[in-house]
């Protein structure tokens, strides 16, 4: 059943700080205007061992994920816990954030008097963190528990801001400061201004391995981030934990049930008491921050080959499968549903079932995914055509299951980047699309790297967005092959990747 929030009389409502507010959840929410904050209703069976919550949510989110289809407030509500929700900006980094929240948190410190337990869900956790660690938070909170949050920033972002999906991402309204500072690169670069100086609150993580429905947007992004290890549809396992944090769970969720009161609720629960740990049963697994298995990623799962740009309404493109192919899953993302797809293969069978599913996610919302799976590829060049009664902007992902993604490797040292098969002497040809990025400031280049390694230029500060273009021979059989990388070049010159 839902709550109501705190209903609060009117000499006491006088008295609470300015942001607060008081009303009902369901209909005639809260606004969602950044810095209000929500206080829940007492629950009768309070403790005085609990912690007050604070549910904080992530990118392009409000303080409605914590209520609306979620039993998080319910739940921690009839296990005896005072809790607030805040409305953060949706679409601002984590400077803008963590300042906003320092501020909210200090506020809610003498509301309740006591510290509060931050709970935070996906890009959430690292407001947090930013709150606590540069805007001086840290007197005002217990403990932070992160529910997939993208700590070492997520690929998916990388990809928004590449010189292939930029173009779709761009026309969605979804390239922001949020997403921007989510590029691996510019994270990178935000652990190590952080985690030098992590301060003494306890972080405690949770990660999840499940990537939703087939068809949704999660699954997508899941596909997509297959050959970085496991990963819940949004962010990776490995991107969810600190390197001085302890991983509570890492469990069957995707980036949305992992919020739910009934997915996750007990198992972090024992963390909100005073002592802090309950009896709860956790991995035990505490990391060192100099530990690089921390953020290891798996570069051998499934290869793509991206494409995109403005179409006109008619549009073709193409791209070489090898013999060895186990499957390959072709999904185009219009910011429209298309008229017709059709996608031929180099033995001219035809396919044209291409199921349609609207992406809900925060890189390329908006975005209608056109999605077709085929086993057992025939080797050679595949053709896709779309028609449509307008211009529109796409993205062609190719994802091919293959032995050769084992094979393929970037190496990198010094901001030099080595392309090669570990099977083969022979190198591959390899182009490189550079979009390099400082706020509002965009470059473009392209190099081609067939005799040689690549060498990051230096342009100066920002965030430098790779798009390697791999083509090759495989026994006879063209293959191609498309991966996206991120660094960040702060103003001394050092690279963050």
């Amino acid at each position: 059943m839902l709550r109501k929030v705190l209903f609060v009389g009117t000499l006491l409502f006088l008295l609470l700080p300015a942001g607060v507010l008081a009303g009902s959840f369901g209909k005639g929410d809260p606004p969602g205007n950044p810095g209000e904050w929500y206080v829940g209703t007492t629950p009768d069976n309070l403790l005085d061992g609990n912690h007050p919550i604070l549910f904080v949510h992530g990118l392009n989110s409000s303080s409605h994920t914590w209520w609306e289809n979620n039993d998080m407030y319910d739940t921690a509500f009839e296990n005896g816990f005072e809790t607030a929700f805040i409305d953060l900006y949706p679409t601002r980094n984590m400077w803008d954030n963590g300042a906003l929240l320092a501020e909210k948190l200090q506020e809610m410190y003498h509301f309740f008097g006591e510290k509060v337990v931050i709970v935070a869900h996906s890009k959430g956790g690292i407001d947090a963190q930013s709150a606590l660690v540069h805007y001086g938070a840290a007197p005002y909170v217990e403990r932070v528990i992160t529910l997939s949050a993208p700590h070492h920033g997520s690929e998916l972002a990388d990809l928004a801001y590449s010189s292939w999906a930029g173009w779709l991402a761009g026309i969605l309204g979804n390239r922001n400061d949020a997403t921007y500072s989510l590029q691996t690169g510019y994270m990178a670069n935000f652990r190590s201004e952080t985690d030098g100086n992590p301060g003494n609150i306890p972080f405690l993580t949770f990660g999840g391995t499940e990537r939703g429905s087939f068809g949704s947007s999660l699954y997508w992004g899941g596909l997509y981030l297959n050959r970085y290890g496991p990963n819940d549809g949004a962010v990776t396992v490995a991107s969810s934990r600190l390197p001085y944090g302890e991983e509570i769970s890492i469990g069957a969720w995707d980036h949305q049930t992992i919020k739910q009161g009934t997915s996750t609720f007990d198992l972090f629960s024992g963390y909100l008491m005073a002592g802090g740990e309950g009896e709860i049963q956790t991995t035990g697994q505490t990391f060192s921050i100099f530990g690089k298995d921390k953020v290891a990623v798996q570069d051998n799962n499934v290869g793509y080959v991206l494409r995109g740009g403005q179409s006109d309404g008619r549009q073709a493109e193409s791209f070489y499968v090898e013999a060895q192919a186990e499957k390959v899953t072709v999904d185009w993302l219009s910011d429209q549903k298309l008229s017709q797809l059709t996608l031929v293969g180099p033995d001219q069978n035809t396919y044209s079932d291409f199921s349609v599913e609207a992406d809900t996610s925060g890189y390329f919302n908006g975005a209608y995914h056109h999605r077709i799976t085929v086993e057992k590829p025939a080797a050679g060049e595949w053709s896709i055509r779309a028609d449509n009664n307008g211009p529109h902007y796409y993205f062609l992902q190719a994802a091919i299951d293959s032995p050769l993604n084992e094979k393929l490797k970037i190496n990198s040292r010094n901001g030099r980047f080595h392309v090669y098969r570990n099977d083969q002497e022979k190198r591959p040809n390899v182009t490189v699309k550079l979009e390099k990025y400082q706020g509002k400031k965009h470059q473009s280049q392209t190099f081609h790297t067939s005799d040689r390694d690549f060498q990051l230029p230096e342009l100066g500060k920002g965030v430098y967005n790779l798009t390697f273009d791999i083509r090759g021979n495989d026994r006879g059989r063209k293959y191609q092959r498309t991966v996206v990388k991120s660094v960040y070049v702060d103003d001394n010159g050092r690279r963050h990747d």
